[in-house]
């Protein structure tokens, strides 16, 4: 792959939003094994040295990255609204979305790197961030739906959510088979059914 060099001038927002894309990319088609820092560079198309000239070190780097798809993952779930649409088909279009761009594989990258798992326990409160979020953003939705009357009162949203996030998971934890969209929406029928009222 032919490697360009960044422009002198180019906005470190710029730099930082083409390598964490890179990465995406890198992490999505080779895992976590494949995450390397020539082979993020080499992705986003930028000399060897741009990703340290940003970056404390290679983790450092990670760890913004991680943090940086958990933000989208709030972008993406904040567009629920409680009170619209039908919530089953709510929820499966939240978490085909959210499952189908990076959140497995950064699971997948937590696990598997030792030193980012402590870099990320001094920024991030618990938990495993994308996933975390997901969850918290969730459980915010069903809240709305339940005042609204659309999920009973007795049901303990909170603990529905991560049920919810935690079956998506298991779902979308093979890298090679997506699940279709009615998948999905058979998941999280299943996981929230029995709490909809009719």
């Amino acid at each position: 792959m032919e490697t360009r060099t960044v422009p002198t001038g180019v906005h470190l927002r710029d730099v930082r939003e083409q390598l964490f894309d890179a990465a995406e990319r890198v992490l999505r088609e080779g895992g976590p094994s494949a995450l390397t820092s020539r082979a993020v560079t080499e992705a986003a198309g930028v000399a060897k040295g741009v990703l340290h000239r940003h970056f404390a070190d290679f983790d450092a780097f990670l760890a913004e990255f991680v943090l940086d798809r958990a933000t989208r993952t709030e972008a993406r779930l904040s567009e629920l609204t409680a009170g619209e649409g039908e919530v089953v088909g709510n929820l499966a279009d939240a978490i085909a979305a959210v499952f189908t761009s990076v959140a497995v594989s950064v699971v997948a990258l937590i696990s598997f790197r030792d030193d980012l798992r402590a870099r990320l326990r001094e920024t991030w409160p618990a938990g495993v961030p994308v996933l975390t979020e997901a969850v918290e953003l969730i459980a915010v939705y069903l809240a709305g739906e339940q005042r609204c009357g659309r999920i009973s009162d007795g049901v303990d949203v909170d603990g529905l959510a991560p049920m919810l996030i935690g079956s998506a998971h298991l779902l979308f934890a093979d890298r090679q088979v997506r699940p279709d969209a009615e998948a999905v929406r058979r998941m999280v029928r299943q996981v929230v059914g029995s709490s909809i009222r009719n």
